[in-house]
């Protein structure tokens, strides 16, 4: 079952609750049986692949290991993550996973953010390679972290400038994994990202932002309550939720999408206060945001 517009696969990304990350034949079972396609796996064996593939679920996405080291100070390490990474989507692009999902943390998240950046291009170039090889993208998501916001590729300047700066082209083994809830947060106008970003794009996250106006107003985007307690998933001023119940314009999401001949899916990241914690609670919000998707 697809998307509306565009007909994009609709999916979900694991979860840690005992009911997601317990059995995966039984999850994949409930996923089909409830009308999902898709399921994104954290860093899944060849034969966990095989056992969506037999229940009729196809992979999104899975997350390569060791992020931090793949860009670390220290050339011996960033050698040793980049070959283990390099190994694994050999072995698991064979079993028909094509998209590896990464956020790009820094291994010294206080280190000068040039200077992260420059190790960013020189590891990840490096391993982009090496997705190439195998047929595969990865996919970067814009989490910003917490603190200080120390990540990189949160933003269009410098998602632009590692694709220049690792001469990776649309469909090569760089991407973006869009998910909109961290630019609306971030305050970045997302439909403005895919516009330009769309022909990156490898996989979709559907997961959405609230944003409160009136404590926007009187705490900032970025500054915590002195009084106020802040939102589970979220902060003060604004919170993650399932997809339709934020801000984001997904038609129009899904439209640029749609243009720039997009062939991933679109997996619903849960993260909502108002449904996690329990499994019916979650349950629930898959079975919603896969309605609503429908819809879109």
């Amino acid at each position: 079952m697809g998307t509306r517009t565009g007909n994009f696969p609709i999916g979900f990304r694991r979860g840690w609750s005992d009911w997601q990350k317990n059995d995966l034949k039984a999850l994949a079972g409930w996923a089909k049986k409830a009308g999902f396609d898709v399921i994104d796996l954290g860093k899944p064996s060849p034969e966990e692949v095989a056992v969506l593939k037999s229940e009729g679920i196809k992979i999104g996405t899975a997350d390569l290991h060791d992020w931090p080291q793949v860009m670390s100070a220290d050339a011996a390490k960033r050698k040793d993550a980049i070959a283990k990474n390099a190994e694994y989507m050999k072995g698991l692009s064979a079993a028909g996973c094509k998209r590896y999902f990464v956020v790009i943390i820094p291994e010294d998240g206080a280190k000068n953010r040039l200077e992260n950046y420059k190790l960013a291009v020189e590891g990840w170039g490096e391993l982009s390679k090496a997705a190439e090889k195998v047929g595969a993208t990865i996919v970067i998501e814009g989490w910003p972290g917490g603190g200080n916001l120390p990540n990189l590729c949160c933003n269009p300047e410098t998602y632009r400038a590692l694709f220049k700066d690792t001469g990776s082209k649309p469909g090569g083994g760089l991407g973006v994994n869009y998910d909109p809830s961290h630019l609306i947060r971030m305050g970045i106008d997302h439909v403005r990202f895919i516009d330009e970003f769309a022909p990156y794009v490898g996989h979709v996250h559907g997961k959405d932002t609230e944003v409160f106006d009136d404590v926007v107003y009187e705490c900032g985007l970025y500054q915590p309550s002195v009084f106020n307690k802040g939102h589970g998933f979220g902060e003060h001023a604004w919170r993650y939720t399932i997809p339709g119940h934020g801000v984001t314009r997904w038609t129009r999401v899904f439209q640029a999408l749609a243009k720039a001949k997009f062939d991933g899916a679109v997996c619903v990241e849960l993260e909502d206060e108002n449904y996690n914690g329990s499994e019916a609670g979650e349950k629930n919000a898959l079975d919603v945001s896969l309605a609503y998707l429908k819809t879109v």
